[in-house]
């Protein structure tokens, strides 16, 4: 991830000076870095959950201590919704500039300790409760990262240009997972037997400061969104109780937001998380293709969204979505029929697959979630949207795929999971989303 963005595209909008150009490119750097550290941390974790598995759980069933060790993420991802909505607050309150600046800080630090927590030989069942309350902590946190990032951007972007400059939010989320996963992969590498399962896998945590740091000195040096000092007179009229008054008058467009997201956790979060360890786990590849492959898969994807983003500015959300939602019903089958071959080419080829739908539906549902909001409310609204429907099912998907293969013994059952939420994804579209693409970013957005 870069802190500046490429050229923008040549699209149909006013000409923007130099100042406010060099602006939202530290914007978009300003925002993604906090989504890069996020997910760098999760990528790592879910990639390194079956080797930390029993440094916190007992070792005399290894499927239960991975489970448990996913179970974890599941457990803090419900916390996501109290933070978030905390977080929401203090960002319609005191500006988005101030609560992004500290949520970096948060989880930066959450991240680090994970990597000198003693194991469950050492303390017993205190082992897997302290990695549980630093989970709950980033859980809580980010549970207003990501949205507040988001809004951050979009409300410094140009009106025509919203979507491609929110591509990069959601490139420096699978920056950071590929970070995660190349790390994973290296440290795999490095460190072998003994020495990976009992210190080795500690190493890549500690990378959470430096990122951090860098993080808090671009948050420092970007100026507050003139969109939310427009919309609360420089800060002096914001709203007193933005929670209340999100649920109050953004309750359509939270619901909207939830009936579309819920779909892309479970599409990106059994495909990052879940897929690698079926390959390894169930299809017996060795654990550095599994990991290699899907790296590989992400690498390809990373440069398409911006061409997504610049697609949906010109034709809108809504047919994006639907498209998405299709190729969820239709592809996700066929890439898992082609995994099953169990060779490295077969497994990149699957999720190759596996990313068309991801192209469609990834930054639009991420812009979505600031272009569905009214400025005055839009770090608080999309917290509560976000966290009540992308973040649980983010949470509990990795554990509910695995779940799902050990019960039915397919997975197709994950397919299966998939294609629900897909089909909630498209009625909802059809009949209840109001088109955003070409709307006031201030004004309120009801679903029709």
């Amino acid at each position: 991830m870069s802190a500046a963005a490429p050229p923008s595209p040549a699209v149909d909008s006013p000409q923007v000076d130099l100042h406010k150009r060099n602006a939202i490119r530290r914007a978009i750097g300003a925002g993604s870095i906090g989504n890069f550290v996020e997910q760098f941390d999760y990528g790592l974790y879910g990639y390194m959950a079956p080797i930390m598995a029993p440094a916190f759980f007992p070792d005399s069933d290894r499927t239960v201590a991975v489970l448990g060790t996913y179970a974890i993420i599941a457990v803090a991802c419900l916390f996501r919704p109290l933070g978030g909505t905390l977080v929401g607050r203090w960002g319609d309150r005191v500006g988005r500039k101030k609560t992004l600046l500290w949520t970096i800080v948060a989880m930066g630090v959450a991240t680090a300790l994970i990597g000198v927590l003693p194991t469950y030989q050492q303390i017993g069942i205190g082992a897997p409760i302290l990695l549980l309350l630093l989970r709950v902590v980033q859980g809580a946190v980010s549970g207003g990262e990501y949205v507040g990032a988001v809004a951050f951007i979009v409300e410094w972007a140009e009106p025509n240009r919203r979507a491609y400059y929110t591509s990069y939010a959601s490139n420096s989320c699978f920056v950071g997972t590929l970070a995660g996963a190349g790390t994973a992969a290296l440290t795999s590498w490095v460190f072998e037997g003994q020495a990976l399962d009992s210190y080795g896998w500690r190493i890549p945590f500690l990378l959470a400061i430096p990122l951090s740091l860098v993080g808090m000195w671009l948050r420092r040096h970007i100026e507050e969104t003139p969109e939310f000092i427009r919309a609360t007179e420089e800060g002096t009229d914001v709203v007193k109780a933005p929670v209340r008054e999100a649920l109050r008058s953004q309750w359509r467009p939270i619901l909207v937001f939830c009936g579309i997201s819920i779909m892309l956790a479970i599409l990106s979060y059994s495909w990052v998380t879940f897929y690698p360890q079926y390959l390894t786990g169930t299809l017996d590849l060795p654990r550095w293709m599994g990991l290699a492959s899907n790296a590989i898969s992400i690498a390809v994807l990373i440069p398409t969204l911006p061409l997504a983003g610049m697609l949906s500015d010109r034709i809108g959300r809504k047919p994006m979505l639907v498209t998405g939602a299709i190729a969820c019903i239709v592809l996700v089958p066929i890439a898992f029929r082609v995994g099953e071959h169990g060779t490295f080419g077969t497994a990149v080829a699957s999720q190759l697959i596996y990313i068309v739908p991801e192209f469609f539906l990834t930054g639009i549902v991420t812009v979505c979630a600031a272009e569905l909001f009214a400025t005055r409310t839009r770090f608080s609204a999309s917290a509560i949207a976000y966290n009540s429907s992308f973040s649980i099912f983010m949470g509990i998907t990795p554990f509910v795929a695995t779940l799902l293969v050990s019960t039915f013994d397919t997975i197709y059952a994950v397919w299966a999971y998939l294609a629900v939420a897909a089909l909630l994804a498209l009625v909802v579209v059809s009949a209840f989303m109001t088109e955003t693409y070409r709307s006031q970013l201030g004004a309120d957005k009801f679903a029709r």
